[in-house]
């Protein structure tokens, strides 16, 4: 059971599976996909997809990330997929995380802002209760209008998620200092249904670079996702 990311990145990995699938390569391979734009081109491409309703173990999940630090926590949801990207990859035994060198950073939040999704409800009420939140003194909550597929402002009307949901983009001047502790009072925040902090998730990080492929992985003595 492979499940399917979303994005640039995970977009070539979706098509690489349907490739080997189609020649014979990947037999007896089901997905499960983290988005409804990842599931219209896996099954584009004949790739048999499930849900996690009837296969709630995967032994691999493939996905990019906008932001990687030291220890291998990301940001992700550029795309706006993140709660689905989340729920998918941490019922994997393996994570595997694809990026170029650019998304390789001593911190996590000025490179990148961080992703949440909320319900529309009271939305202006929801940011400012994240921006006054303590592990994430300083950042500025800005929510995403146009596509939920970008952080760019395409649109003069919110974006909404696959799942229903509004978007905030958290811009951040200084690295996150404690990422987890972000990670905890965010989901602890009412209103808040996913946050793009995946910490202590990724298995393996693959890292195309001018100089070629580099791996690295988790470090040794890490708890157990979370």
């Amino acid at each position: 059971v492979v499940g399917l990311g979303t994005g640039s990145t995970a977009y070539f990995a979706v098509e690489r599976v349907g490739q080997k699938l189609k020649s014979g390569e990947l037999k007896d391979v089901v997905a499960i996909p983290t988005s409804k734009r990842t599931e219209e081109q896996a099954r584009s491409l004949g790739i048999p997809l499930v849900t996690l309703d009837t296969h709630p173990v995967l032994d691999v999940a493939i996905d990019g990330a906008d932001s990687v630090d030291p220890q291998l926590n990301l940001v992700k949801g550029g795309g706006g997929a993140h709660f689905r990207e989340k729920i998918v990859e941490a019922a994997a035994k393996t994570f595997v995380v694809i990026v170029d060198d650019s998304k390789i950073h001593e911190g996590l939040g000025p490179k990148f802002p961080v992703p949440v999704e909320i319900v529309p409800f009271c939305h202006e009420h929801t940011a400012r209760v994240i921006e006054a939140l303590p592990a994430l003194k300083g950042c500025k909550a800005e929510l995403r209008m146009g596509s939920a597929a970008n952080n760019k402002k395409d649109g003069d009307k919110p974006a909404v998620t696959d799942n229903g949901n509004y978007i905030l983009d958290l811009h951040f001047d200084t690295a996150i200092k404690d990422p987890k502790k972000a990670a905890d009072q965010l989901k602890h925040t009412i209103g808040v249904v996913e946050h793009g902090l995946f910490v202590n998730m990724a298995s393996v990080v693959v890292i195309a670079g001018k100089d070629g492929i580099s791996v690295k992985n988790k470090p040794k003595g890490w708890f157990s996702k979370m």
